[in-house]
């Protein structure tokens, strides 16, 4: 009984030692948010133990345990029609709200989730949830796309799975069995997926053939580049959950079929130092001194290496392909973009991300609504259900949601 005493104190302050993280005092909900990163954190770890000992690769591991404990709660009404389809060889689940009177059309979002490309999928109650409330909220028809994953593929197959579903949707005689307004169509995405639907979008934009375009992109916290990991957001939040700096490279590595040894190279920007030929004429399309107003430079320095590693490039390709990096588009295909949203949070890596290409968007003569919001962090938009309800989940889905309805 003495050493039970003992033990339990014990267990508790490793416990509190192990959860607790410093946070900026304006964050959100901050103690939930240390219980949501340490659960991710022990997943992660037992993860990677799993890996180490070769019995499978953590990505997909990670990927069964969220989909076995995905119980979360619909919060939705149960009128929105929810059909599983194969648009040109890529799985879509489609959600239909009825028909209100005698109402021909309705408009429509093609999402594409977040998750680090290897994560996640349109079937998970998180995004399930998100696109209901998204379809009965807009009465829209909103597509969520099921592209392929990490370790089953990388870049550019996720790429290729989202334009493909993308352009099979936007075919005339596709859109009216969906009763779906040509005119009225957004495409848009979180995280990873908001990668993907700049891509595509940046895609879309060239195709002189194509009958039907997106009149919106609404891109929530989207990963953009690969070029420069010591952005003031990157150096701001490099330990912030629930997306870390070396996790961040890490799912860059995964995406484009790197190699883990090659994550310090990355995140000292060796891969880009003024010494890589190939880097060179992309670095002023992502300029951040010239790009980011004051309140997000603050007194961050750029980390610009005279000499560095140009075999990185050359071993990776992908990290200078706008397929993947979408920033690094140029300003002719930056100018043919639809009205832009883009919501970012302050409390995370990509912030500067989202900030610099709305910047490039609107100086390329778009006009572009940046919604950011201080106290939020990256991810937040699908925490709205128990246990992982935030308030900044609702308030930033809200506000992404108003600004679809106001403008589509």
């Amino acid at each position: 009984m003495r050493a039970a005493w003992v033990l339990l104190p014990a267990l508790a302050a490793l416990s509190a030692y192990y959860v607790y993280l410093p946070l900026p005092g304006d964050v959100s909900d901050p103690w939930k948010l240390m219980l949501l990163d340490a659960t991710f954190r022990a997943v992660q770890q037992t993860c990677h133990l799993i890996h180490y000992l070769r019995l499978s690769h953590h990505l997909i591991v990670l990927n069964y345990l969220i989909c076995t404990f995905d119980k979360l709660k619909s919060v939705s009404s149960e009128d929105i029609k929810i059909t599983d389809a194969v648009f040109d060889g890529v799985e879509v689940r489609v959600f239909e709200p009825p028909a209100k009177g005698d109402e021909s059309l309705k408009r429509s979002v093609v999402y594409i989730h977040g998750g680090g490309w290897a994560l996640a999928s349109a079937r998970t109650s998180l995004y399930n949830n998100l696109c209901r409330i998204m379809a009965e909220s807009l009465n829209a028809v909103v597509v969520s796309i099921e592209y392929r994953l990490v370790p089953e593929v990388c870049f550019p197959e996720q790429y290729h799975d989202a334009l493909r579903a993308t352009k099979h949707f936007l075919q005339p005689d596709v859109l009216a069995e969906y009763s779906v307004d040509p005119s009225r169509i957004a495409i848009s995405g979180d995280s990873a997926g908001g990668n993907l639907a700049a891509a595509v979008c940046q895609q879309l934009s060239k195709d002189e053939d194509l009958p039907v375009r997106p009149k919106l992109q609404a891109l929530i916290y989207p990963v953009l580049q690969a070029f420069d990991f010591n952005t003031p957001s990157y150096q701001q939040n490099m330990n912030m959950p629930v997306l870390p700096r070396y996790v961040m490279v890490n799912y860059w590595i995964d995406y484009i079929n790197g190699n883990y040894d090659l994550a310090h190279e990355l995140l000292v920007n060796n891969h880009t130092a003024l010494n890589v030929g190939q880097a060179l004429s992309f670095r002023a399309r992502l300029n951040w001194t010239s790009l980011l107003p004051p309140s997000f430079k603050k007194s961050y320095k750029p980390v610009v290496q005279t000499t560095g590693t140009a075999a990185i490039v050359e071993r990776l390709p992908a990290l200078l392909d706008v397929r993947a990096v979408p920033l690094l588009a140029d300003d002719a295909t930056l100018a043919r973009q639809p009205r832009t949203y883009m919501l970012t949070c302050e409390n995370d890596v990509l912030r500067d991300d989202g900030v610099m290409y709305a910047k490039r968007l609107e100086r390329a003569g778009v006009p572009v609504t940046l919604d950011h919001f201080l106290d939020c962090f990256h991810g937040c938009m699908i925490f709205t259900v128990w246990p992982t309800d935030f308030s900044a989940g609702v308030r930033t889905r809200d506000s992404y949601i108003k600004w679809l309805d106001e403008n589509l």
